[in-house]
């Protein structure tokens, strides 16, 4: 199994709500109410860990209120290389509501100031040879600029680290200028980063052509329950996940990162790769919180997923 380094720059606290249906503007009561130590890296570590990778969690965390997040690197074994900075870590709101459907309401999360990103950056050159790879996920606290962004992974590639990016918006369009392995957009994200349309497979395969140009050799395209579209040289891929019971999409994109992972990195076979990653992100919907936690349920999942390729009718 790898060693993976897994970024979250602007962690959170999930609090997930869990109703029958929200009903703006009138009092509503929760079925249930739960609260994670969530950001996308941690999310993503969470199911590498349940894959069996060795993992090291970093970022910028709040030195006021850290104590979810300290409990969960030792419940899951995780290495701890986070700067803490002043402040507390943000808080986001999930509305789950009984048809699948999750409204977020997020915060901005603490200022960091340079000093603290140059420790980051220190940090990093210290503890991320020996690695075989890193992600860098999720949006970009207050203070980070996406040229941060971009000087960050940069220095990690030249540490020769495989860097695997999950974020959106300017940070995914200044990302991309250092050419990360792997890139995971949903097609949204994609089109507003390369400023061009990417509805259909053929603009699609023209986006990756163009990225793969750039060095970003894995194009991985969420579409939800539509599924998942994965462009390298040589393989053009769709998977199709099997219909499941939605209890929150919260995590699915980075289940399915994390899943994508571990087949690149253990060197299987593309079909196979993209098959369980699809029945991770399948099993992550069924769920609160994050993980694999049914080997068996995900071998089911598993056998649901249709791949083919893509040019394939």
């Amino acid at each position: 199994m790898a060693r993976i380094l897994s970024l979250t720059l602007n962690p959170a606290l999930d609090l997930t709500v869990r109703l029958t249906r929200l009903e703006p503007g009138v009092v509503n009561r929760s079925e249930t109410m739960l609260t994670h130590a969530a950001g996308k890296g941690m999310n993503v570590a969470q199911v590498l860990a349940d894959l069996g990778h060795q993992v090291t969690v970093s970022g910028f965390l709040g030195q006021d209120n850290p104590q979810a997040f300290e409990d969960l690197i030792a419940l899951r074994g995780f290495i701890d290389a986070f700067v803490r900075v002043p402040g507390e870590t943000r808080s986001n709101i999930k509305i789950a509501e009984q048809d699948g459907r999750v409204t977020d309401v997020n915060a901005p999360g603490p200022l960091v100031s340079a000093q603290a990103q140059q420790a980051l950056l220190d940090e990093l050159e210290r503890i991320a040879p020996g690695h075989d790879a890193v992600v860098v996920a999720g949006s970009l606290p207050r203070g980070v600029s996406s040229q941060w962004l971009l000087t960050l992974l940069l220095q990690l590639k030249d540490l020769g680290l495989k860097v695997a990016l999950d974020t959106s918006g300017d940070a995914l369009r200044a990302g991309l200028a250092a050419g990360p392995w792997l890139i995971k957009p949903n097609t949204a994200e994609l089109a507003e980063a390369l400023d061009c349309p990417t509805d259909t497979v053929e603009q699609q395969a023209l986006a990756a052509e163009r990225l793969h140009r750039q060095g970003v050799e894995h194009v991985v395209i969420s579409h939800g329950a539509e599924g998942v579209n994965w462009f390298s040289p040589g393989t053009a891929l769709h998977a199709t996940p099997p219909q499941v019971s939605v209890a929150s999409t919260v995590g699915a994109g980075d289940s399915l990162l994390a899943g994508m992972l571990h087949g690149l990195l253990e060197s299987d076979q593309p079909e196979k790769t993209l098959g369980r990653a699809t029945a991770i992100a399948a099993m992550a919907v069924t769920q609160i919180g994050f993980g694999i936690s049914d080997d068996a349920q995900l071998a089911r999942l598993e056998s649901g997923v249709v791949v083919r390729t893509l040019t394939e009718q």
